[in-house]
C-alpha cells in the first residue's frame, strides 16, 4: 500500500513539474514578419506640440493655414529595419514609420529623400532633423508617413550608396512599405489600407517617378496608387550631362561626381579617370564613405567644367567607344513620359541651378505627347526658388494636394 501511495505522488508530482515547466516555457511568440525585422519608437510628436509647429511655421510657409484644421492626432515616430535585396542578395534596410496615434485605417505617404552623402543625416539617424520633424507629423493629417534611408545608410551603411540606380531605388522603396504594414499590423487600433500616395525631392523626385513606373508597369497588387508628385529631379541623366557638359561652371560637381562613384560600383567599364582629370579623378572613389556631406565633396572638386572633366569627355561623352557603359546606364536610369493613368504633379524651381527646370517641363512634354491628359499630369513651375530654397514649398505642395485627393475620395 505504500508503495502504491508513494508512486503515485511521485507519478502527480512528474506531472505537475511536467506541465508547469510547459506552461512557463519562455516561448517566443509566432513572429510571420516577411519584411519587417524591427522597430523602435524614436520619438512621439504630442497635438499641442504639432499645433504650435504649424503655427509658427506657417508664418514662412503660409500654405499651411490652408491645411491647420487637419492635423488631428499626436503622432508616434518608428524607426524600422527591413528585408530587401540589392543585386539578388539579402540586405537589411531602414527607415521611418510615422503613425497617427488614434484608431483608423489610414493611407501610406512615402516620401522619398533628396541627395545625401552624409551618413548622420539619414532620415532614420537624424529623425529630429526640421524636414524629417516637419514631414513626420503629416501623419497627424490622415497618413501613415514613411521614409526610407535608402541602400547604403542607416541599416545597410555598410554598403556604397547606389545613387540614382533604379533597379535598387525601386525596390528599397517598396519593400519599405510593405514592412510598413506589417509594423501597423502589430498596431492596436491602427490599420492602412493599399491606397498609397508618393512624393519626393530631387533624387526623390526621380525616385518617386521610378516607384510610379515600377508599379503601373507591374500591375502591383499591394499597392493602389492613388498620387505621385516629384520636386526638382534629375529625371534625364543623359540630357542632364550634356547641359553641364556645355557650360563654362557648375555649382554641383558633387551631383556628377557621386553618379560615377555609384555607377563605378554598380559595373560600369568606363574608367573614372578618363572622365575626371586629376587629381579629382583620384578623389573620388573616397569622397564617398559617408563622412562628408555635399558642400564638403564639393570643396574637394572644382566646378569648372573644363577642369574638372577631361577633354575627350567633354567631347565624346555620348559617342560610341570608352564612354558607352556609362552612357548606357545613364539612359537606362533616365526617365520618359508615358501613358501613366495616376495623377501625377511635378514641381519645379525656376531659379534652380543646379537641376534646371527644363528636366521637369521636358518631362511634362513628354506626357503630353505620349496622350495623357492635362487634368492627369501637371507641371508648376515655383517662382524665385532655387533647388534649395524649393524643398520645402515643393513638398508642401504636394502634401495639401495628397490631403485634398484623399478627401475628395472618402
Amino acid at each position: 500500500m505504500k508503495s502504491y501511495l508513494q508512486t503515485t505522488i511521485y507519478l502527480l508530482f512528474f506531472l505537475v513539474v511536467f506541465f508547469s515547466c510547459d506552461n512557463f516555457e519562455d516561448v517566443p511568440p509566432e513572429n510571420n514578419d516577411v519584411y519587417l525585422v524591427s522597430e523602435t519608437s524614436v520619438t512621439v510628436h504630442s497635438l499641442p506640440y504639432i499645433n504650435t509647429t504649424i503655427d509658427a511655421a506657417s508664418i514662412q510657409y503660409p500654405e499651411l493655414t490652408d491645411i491647420s484644421s487637419k492635423f488631428t492626432a499626436p503622432v508616434e515616430v518608428y524607426r524600422i529595419s527591413y528585408n530587401t535585396t540589392f543585386k539578388g542578395e539579402d540586405v537589411v534596410a531602414s527607415g521611418l514609420v510615422c503613425v497617427p496615434n488614434s484608431n483608423g485605417t489610414y493611407p501610406i505617404m512615402s516620401f522619398q529623400n533628396g541627395t545625401n552623402s552624409l551618413a548622420s543625416a539619414a532620415p532614420s539617424v537624424s529623425p529630429t532633423s526640421n524636414l524629417f520633424t516637419l514631414l513626420s507629423m503629416m501623419a497627424s493629417t490622415g497618413f501613415v508617413v514613411t521614409i526610407p534611408d535608402y541602400l547604403g545608410f542607416g541599416a545597410s551603411a555598410n554598403m556604397f550608396h547606389p545613387y540614382l540606380d533604379k533597379e535598387s531605388t525601386v525596390q528599397a522603396v517598396v519593400d519599405m512599405q510593405l514592412a510598413a504594414k506589417e509594423l501597423i499590423a502589430k498596431l492596436d487600433g491602427i490599420n492602412v489600407n493599399d491606397d498609397l500616395y508618393i512624393t519626393g525631392y530631387s533624387q526623390g523626385g526621380w525616385s518617386t517617378l521610378q516607384v510610379q513606373i515600377a508599379i503601373e508597369t507591374n500591375s502591383s497588387s499591394e499597392f493602389n496608387l492613388k498620387a505621385s508628385s516629384g520636386g526638382s529631379a534629375p529625371y534625364n541623366l543623359v540630357a542632364l550631362t550634356g547641359y553641364v557638359l556645355s557650360q563654362t561652371t557648375y555649382p554641383m560637381p558633387f551631383f556628377l561626381a557621386y553618379i560615377m562613384n555609384s555607377y563605378a560600383n554598380l559595373g560600369m567599364t568606363t574608367p573614372i579617370d578618363s572622365v575626371f582629370n586629376e587629381p579629382y579623378a583620384s578623389r573620388v572613389p573616397g569622397l564617398f564613405d559617408g563622412t562628408m556631406d555635399g558642400s564638403q565633396i564639393n570643396a574637394q572638386l572644382t566646378p569648372v567644367v573644363a577642369d574638372l572633366f577631361t577633354a575627350n569627355f567633354i567631347e565624346n561623352w555620348n559617342k560610341p567607344g570608352i564612354y558607352e557603359s556609362l552612357y548606357s546606364m545613364l539612359q537606362s536610369n533616365s526617365i520618359a513620359g508615358y501613358q501613366t493613368q495616376v495623377p501625377t504633379l511635378l514641381l519645379h524651381g525656376l531659379s534652380d541651378t543646379f537641376i534646371p527646370s527644363f528636366t521637369s517641363q521636358t518631362l511634362h512634354t513628354e506626357f503630353m505627347s505620349a496622350g495623357v491628359s492635362e487634368s492627369l499630369v501637371d507641371y508648376i513651375g515655383l517662382e524665385g526658388l532655387d533647388h534649395t530654397g524649393a524643398i520645402i514649398p515643393a513638398e508642401l505642395q504636394a502634401i495639401i494636394w495628397f490631403i485634398q485627393l484623399k478627401d475628395a475620395s472618402i
